[in-house]
């Protein structure tokens, strides 16, 4: 009998430095306890919310000086080589793919609240363009 799938939601401090592999010595230790991880349990999956997500991608900006269109590609190179999944699955590689609209903050916003079947209300004229969001007048 094959060992049952333990899921793992990581947090922004282990997504930013798998991203970044930075700090080196932090990179390392968190690397380290992953392939721990992997190897207890080979069918560990590893899966990042929206928020983690968002969080990165403004921390790459802010504290690494990364470009909004990096910090994109990054992001989402890391979700289609490796071992790592949105929790919110091919949803959010798309958002990641699209350019244009409303910003990337928006769109895991919008996403998150419609992957659970929620109506979702905004002031901004741009975000209220996504499918499913309505301009709140």
């Amino acid at each position: 009998m094959p060992p049952s799938t333990h899921v793992y939601g990581i947090d922004t401090s282990v997504f930013v430095r798998l991203l970044t592999g930075h700090p080196e010595k932090d990179f390392q230790k968190t690397a380290e306890g992953l392939k721990r991880l992997h190897e207890k349990n080979p069918s560990t999956e590893l899966v990042v919310s929206n928020q983690v997500i968002g969080e990165a991608y403004i921390t790459l900006q802010f504290h690494y000086s990364i470009s909004k269109e990096d910090a994109r590609a990054a992001i989402l190179q890391l979700f289609t080589t490796g071992s790592i999944s949105p929790l919110n699955g091919q949803s959010v590689l798309e958002i990641l793919k699209a350019r244009g609209g409303a910003g990337l903050l928006d769109k895991l916003i919008a996403d998150d609240y419609l992957s659970r079947g929620v109506q979702v209300l905004t002031n901004d004229k741009r975000m209220a363009k996504i499918p499913g969001v309505e301009l709140l007048r």
